[in-house]
């Protein structure tokens, strides 16, 4: 496809995320079979609103800066994870670091006005999570978000920071060398077009997408009716783990874990409990450890035969080989510092030129 033509694609897929008066039919025939994507000629529509949507389409791409990327429904980048949604995001505004969105990921969410007691466990967690290799995602918010972020870093280690505006938009304005690092070191992500306010509708939805790139969702500190409630909520309805953070039976603050406690989620005191409850992610751990001590040789000529017929995902590898999950991460991370093969945008594995 030309670079016009994918240009125009992509704005297509702007145009849909911003409630274009595309035809119903028509957008999510485009969502469920992105081949349909090119064939939308927007140019004839005969309603003049969808021409005007399409031209702010144009002028949303026109404005996004040096690390801003657009990353449509369509794209091998866009997370599977986000895919099994309900409402899945027609597009997800990207900025920062070439970051793989698919990669292993917890979710670590609570109060603005945390305690110091829950500022100090979000950061812990945050910590102990990166120095996994665990990618922790928040939302940037003051209080346990930022706090959870921050532990990341220091373990330098991806973080996802999900907002509820722009890209661009710096909010809360309180963190905005925060923002510049994780920036620098992960990203910030949104299905909103760069420029939209932190209007208070927008973070229930925003919830969603951060319960949805995670494996599962630790609430530190909320009250009954925060947001990292209906955070949980989003992830139960998602078939994520939910983990809650105990606390003072005297703080209200605590309330919200406790509430979550009782209905069922699993009680977290340091990472090993939330390791516990994923198998998957634990075995991913497990093999990325292995890889760093050292492992013996083995017959890789399956995988990099399936990753040289165009397998990239760990699903994919997994299908073309009959290999399981967890044993495949061991292989593909030894592969990896072998300098065999290369991991990409999107977590997909490349063969290496150099190897």
């Amino acid at each position: 496809m030309a670079d016009d033509d994918a240009e125009e694609v992509l704005a297509a897929w702007v145009a849909i995320s911003l409630g274009s008066g595309l035809r119903r039919r028509s957008a999510w025939r485009c969502i469920a079979d992105p081949s349909e994507m090119p064939a939308l000629d927007m140019g004839e529509s005969r309603e003049a609103a969808e021409g005007e949507t399409l031209a702010l389409a144009r002028r949303v791409l026109a404005r996004l800066g040096p690390t801003d990327r657009v990353i449509p429904w369509s794209s091998p980048l866009y997370p599977g994870s986000l895919r099994t949604l309900e409402d899945p995001p027609p597009v997800l505004f990207v900025r920062g670091a070439s970051v793989a969105l698919d990669a292993p990921a917890i979710a670590v969410v609570g109060a603005r006005d945390a305690t110091a007691y829950g500022v100090a466990v979000a950061r812990q967690l945050g910590t102990a999570l990166g120095e996994l290799g665990v990618t922790v995602v928040s939302g940037l918010a003051l209080g346990v978000d930022g706090a959870a972020h921050r532990g990341a870093l220091v373990a330098g280690a991806q973080t996802l920071a999900v907002v509820g505006a722009g890209v661009d938009v710096d909010y809360p304005r309180q963190h905005g060398r925060l923002r510049e690092e994780i920036v620098a070191r992960g990203a910030i992500v949104s299905e909103l077009p760069p420029g939209t306010p932190p209007l208070k509708q927008h973070f229930p939805q925003r919830n969603r997408l951060i319960s949805g790139l995670a494996h599962g969702v630790i609430v530190v500190e909320a009250s009954l009716r925060s947001g990292s409630l209906v955070t949980a909520r989003h992830a139960l309805a998602q078939g994520r783990e939910i983990f809650a953070v105990p606390g003072s039976i005297s703080s209200a603050r605590s309330r919200g874990p406790h509430a979550l406690l009782k209905a069922g989620a699993k009680l977290v005191e340091s990472v090993d409990d939330v390791l516990a409850e994923l198998p998957r992610v634990a075995a991913w751990v497990q093999a990325r450890r292995l890889t760093a001590e050292g492992t013996p040789g083995r017959d890789d000529g399956p995988i990099l035969a399936a990753v040289a017929a165009g397998a990239g995902t760990i699903d994919e590898i997994a299908a073309k080989t009959g290999q399981g999950v967890p044993e495949l991460w061991n292989s593909l991370l030894t592969l990896e510092l072998r300098g065999r093969l290369v991991r990409g945008p999107g977590g997909r594995f490349a063969l290496s030129v150099a190897g």
